[in-house]
């Protein structure tokens, strides 16, 4: 992977794990579907009458839309809100890997090696272990959203990888579109009209500032940077790079939102990222290995 790209990847890796603060400050004011809705309502509106639809079928540009955004975002917004905190959704999502390789190994025939199978087991036992400590701002609730979640987003990464040779700014853009109709619809339906007029008359600019950087950071850049690298590599080399994610949204929620971070969500933190190394290094050891055996011996 060039200097360049590795560059962007960890971009993305600072503006999603910043993104779970954002999203907690934004829940204070607005209830879940309803701010998934002014989300991608403001990520696509007025930038659809300026941006052509992507050169991709329009159902696939659909599909991306209600995984990847509705589906993800609306069980990642309920799940912090009844009962998860911003570093621990940012380390329980990491499972997306997961889901993505699977999903890559049944529909794309990309066979997971022997070391990103070895990684996702030393991270999973670190989700394990966050999975063991429900508490009262960590719930089962919350938990299984985040879990959906992850599963959205893997079966999300699945459906960019199909997306060949478009522009990426253009997907985002059409498939927030797409994911604002039915998440205002289920907005009105379970929320209710009346917690849209109470969030629009009692929102502050804290309120206002968490949806701008939703918007303009986690979706436009972060959604932009991450579909334009995976439609020029591997699920496999893209996608572990998220399990940095936690350790920046892990972070800035002890810095800026006084998290309290006890022994056990430092040891959860240091099993995701062991397995990240496992798998990154691993790979690349293996490589080399592999290489040395090849050369000829004269």
């Amino acid at each position: 992977m060039p200097i360049s790209h590795l560059f962007l990847v960890l971009l993305v890796v600072v503006i999603w794990g910043l993104n779970f603060i954002f999203i907690k400050l934004g829940l204070e004011e607005i209830p879940p579907l309803l701010l998934c809705a002014v989300r991608f309502l403001l990520a696509s509106i007025p930038a659809i009458f300026f941006i052509k639809l992507p050169k991709a079928p329009f159902r696939t540009v659909a599909l991306y839309g209600l995984v990847m955004f509705a589906l993800q975002f609306a069980f990642v917004f309920t799940g912090m809100h009844v009962g998860m905190t911003p570093g621990m959704a940012s380390i329980i999502i990491q499972v997306q890997v997961f889901f993505s390789i699977i999903f890559a190994a049944i529909v794309l025939g990309e066979k997971p090696s022997s070391w990103q199978i070895m990684g996702a087991l030393v991270s999973f036992t670190g989700i394990a272990l966050v999975a063991l400590h429900f508490e009262k701002n960590i719930s089962l609730l919350g938990f299984l959203f985040i879990l959906a979640a992850a599963a959205t987003f893997g079966l999300g990464n699945l459906i960019t990888r199909k997306t060949k040779n478009i522009n990426m700014i253009s997907l985002v853009v059409w498939g927030s579109f797409v994911a604002c109709i039915p998440m205002i619809l289920l907005s009105l339906i379970i929320e209710g009209p009346a917690a849209m007029v109470q969030s629009y008359h009692h929102v502050t600019w804290v309120g206002i500032s968490a949806v701008m950087y939703i918007v303009c950071a986690s979706t436009w850049v972060g959604y932009g940077v991450w579909n334009w690298l995976l439609s020029r590599h591997s699920i496999g080399a893209i996608a572990p790079f998220t399990l940095l994610v936690p350790i920046v949204g892990v972070l800035g929620s002890v810095i800026f939102l006084n998290e309290s971070m006890y022994p056990w969500k430092f040891a959860a933190g240091l099993l995701v990222v062991g397995g990240l190394i496992i798998n990154l290094v691993g790979s690349r050891l293996f490589e080399t290995k592999y290489t040395i055996r090849s050369i000829p011996v004269k």
